[in-house]
């Protein structure tokens, strides 16, 4: 049991590490192709850092375990909020000022509801899957015109542009993004493995489901290079680029993190997460906009990051006292 405890640490490990990697190469290739740096935010960085909740939702549906695929992308948006967000301002309270992160958020919104309604019958079928994926390339196209109509003076271009500066074509070379690339990807690949394999071991000893595991160890796991990535964007004071990850990430979990690997595998799933877990991430979602867009006209502080995270440590609590 002790190897399995180690090889769930190290699955992590190289997700954190690799996940780093492949945003990088990422983000290097498609500003050196000339993409605008706040499309390559947008996109590419937010399909990044997902990459994790998708390798792993692949490695898992290729188990026959495609309820950890879906726990990982209900419990990674929940943590995302929760743990990320909560924590990252908790940390450092933030000032939102971007218009069109306001849009991303109603996008963000749109996935979510088209998730809940397909799965409401408690099947994720092959049909599901293809809508889910019909969506992700609605809410991509969606981002590219977003991207094209927002204004100039809008913070989160100068966030992006000044983040992808650091790491320009000059400074690192295609050959080198490449490499990064694979890297990062080969690395994933990896961890999302050891994590899924010593994680399904881990259930059957204690008698968990595959659905919590997926909604608890490997959701929080997968979280958190989108958790670095938050603390590093507020530090250098790019608060708007640390919500985007947020926003962006969730939008990605579930149109991709669920629809791909319900194309691999098809799978019922207990009721339980309709009346459960879509509940409470429909909830943060609810509260994570109330309180960035409506409630503090972008002042988001460090009481309103505390009810963020205790709503997660309790959500957790529940998901291990049921």
């Amino acid at each position: 049991m002790i190897l399995n405890y180690l090889g769930i640490l190290a699955g992590l490990a190289l997700l954190v590490y690799g996940a780093d990697r492949f945003v990088d190469g990422a983000a290097n290739i498609a500003r050196y192709l000339g993409m605008p740096p706040l499309l390559i935010g947008l996109t590419i960085v937010g399909m990044a850092t997902s990459a994790p909740e998708i390798l792993v939702g692949v490695v898992a549906a290729l188990e026959g375990k495609t309820e950890i695929a879906i726990g990982n992308a209900i419990g990674s948006n929940i943590a995302n909020i929760g743990l990320v967000l909560g924590f990252t301002v908790m940390l450092m309270p933030v000032t939102i000022a971007s218009q069109t992160l306001k849009r991303e958020f109603f996008i963000m919104g749109l996935a979510i509801f088209l998730a809940v309604a397909l799965m409401w019958d408690r099947n994720l079928s092959h049909l599901d899957a293809v809508f889910l994926l019909i969506g992700l390339v609605a809410a991509i196209l969606s981002v590219i015109v977003l991207s094209k109509k927002s204004a100039k003076t809008d913070p989160l271009l100068s966030e992006f542009e000044s983040e992808l500066s650091e790491k320009s074509p000059e400074k690192s070379k295609l050959g080198k993004s490449i490499f990064l690339f694979f890297l990062g990807l080969g690395l994933l690949l990896g961890g999302a493995y050891l994590l899924v394999e010593c994680a399904i071991l881990v259930a059957k000893h204690f008698g968990l489901s595959d659905l919590v595991i997926g909604l608890t160890i490997i959701a929080i796991g997968t979280s958190l290079p989108e958790l670095a990535a938050s603390i590093t964007a507020v530090k250098k004071g790019e608060a708007d680029i640390a919500i985007g990850n947020v926003i962006g990430s969730n939008m990605f979990n579930m149109l991709a993190v669920i629809g791909i690997p319900g194309m691999i595998h098809a799978t019922d799933f207990d009721s339980i997460v309709l009346f459960r877990d879509f509940p409470v991430m429909i909830g943060m979602t609810l509260l994570m906009g109330y309180m960035v867009f409506i409630r503090g006209a972008g002042k988001f502080d460090r009481a309103e990051g505390s009810v963020l995270l205790l709503g997660f440590i309790a959500y957790q609590y529940w998901l291990f006292s049921g």
